[in-house]
């Protein structure tokens, strides 16, 4: 078979307070981000106990994958424990010949997929001549398998509405916002908003909308929009009662989902008299976990598939090497 190893690859959270500040200096290293602004940030985590939910899901990830294949499944971060480079460097001393990367994210953008690419390059670089040859899973938003965690989940916070007032609830999608330079050189909305529609269709809810949260850039930069919470404000001012929200654009729960949607919105909607449910992430959702199985059991089958391609998903000009 041409593949030995599973690597999960993914962002990475603190799991302790001690954890939150180092942390994000991981994740703001070489960034002209103010330390202010970190500052702020890290309040984000000290709200939910200084643990992120992210390195949690991994685990879960992990162990489901391992009940369904008879492959080795590693995991490695981008910005804390277990680093990446660390877990290369275990997969060598393993022996292991040939690795597929999944990241935990199933969309195209230069931080959703490219540079996980550019992470994996990196910790091979790192490592030196053990480091495995690995190969990164593609995109993986427009599978069957991801569509029917996400519709499972949205119709199942539908049910929450009282039956009378259902039908006018409005489905409202979330992702990331990121800079519309990186929009602009990438599918990334456009494949949300097809996830978007193929979701409303599977809950029979035409009533929805995209918009997007988490925005972090400076404000004379353009970022995509709306924002959701201007969104539900505007929702509140037509008269709109009950506001169901998927986040669509998070494989699992992250500090983002749970800050900016459960604390953030949740607590606007409060203040608004709007009612506020908010959908699972898919996690490991079983249609989630048996997409992964058939994705890696497809490349083991046919390795002269085709993945990214050298130059898709550029990383803005301001984050190019040497720029």
């Amino acid at each position: 078979m041409p593949y030995d190893a599973i690597l999960i690859v993914s962002f990475g959270g603190p799991e302790r307070v001690e954890d939150v500040i180092p942390f994000l200096e991981n994740v703001l290293r070489g960034r002209n981000v103010p330390r202010e602004r970190m500052l702020q940030v890290a309040e984000h985590y000290y709200h939910f106990g200084g643990r992120s939910p992210i390195n949690d899901h991994c685990r879960e990830l992990t162990a489901a994958l391992r009940e369904r294949i008879d492959l080795p499944v590693y995991w490695g971060n981008r910005n804390w424990q277990p680093m990446l480079a660390d877990t290369v460097r275990q997969m060598g001393a393993d022996g292991v010949k040939h690795a597929l990367a999944i990241a935990t994210s199933a969309y195209s953008c230069y931080s959703g997929c490219r540079q996980y690419i550019d992470d994996i390059i990196a910790a091979r670089a790192v490592v030196g001549p053990t480091a495995p040859p690995i190969d990164k899973l593609p995109p993986f938003s427009s599978h069957a398998g991801f569509l029917g965690a996400n519709a499972d989940n949205a119709i199942e916070a539908l049910a929450r509405i009282p039956e009378e007032r259902r039908a006018a609830a409005r489905l409202i999608f979330t992702a990331h916002s990121i800079p519309t330079s990186m929009a602009t050189a990438c599918r990334y909305e456009e494949q949300l908003t097809e996830i978007a529609r193929s979701v409303s269709a599977a809950a029979e809810h035409p009533e929805w909308d995209l918009v997007w949260q988490s925005r972090s850039g400076p404000p004379t930069q353009p970022w995509l929009e709306p924002d959701i919470l201007d969104h539900l404000r505007a929702l509140a001012a037509k008269g709109v009662r009950d506001a169901v929200v998927s986040p669509i654009g998070f494989l699992s729960d992250h500090m983002e989902v749970m800050y900016d949607l459960d604390y953030e919105a949740a607590h606007l909607c409060a203040e608004l008299g709007l009612n506020f449910v908010r959908a699972k992430t898919p996690g490991v959702h079983p249609k989630l976990i048996e997409m992964l199985v058939e994705l890696i059991a497809e490349r083991q089958a046919h390795p002269e598939m085709p993945f990214c391609q050298p130059g898709c998903c550029p990383a803005p000009l301001a984050r190019r090497p040497g720029a």
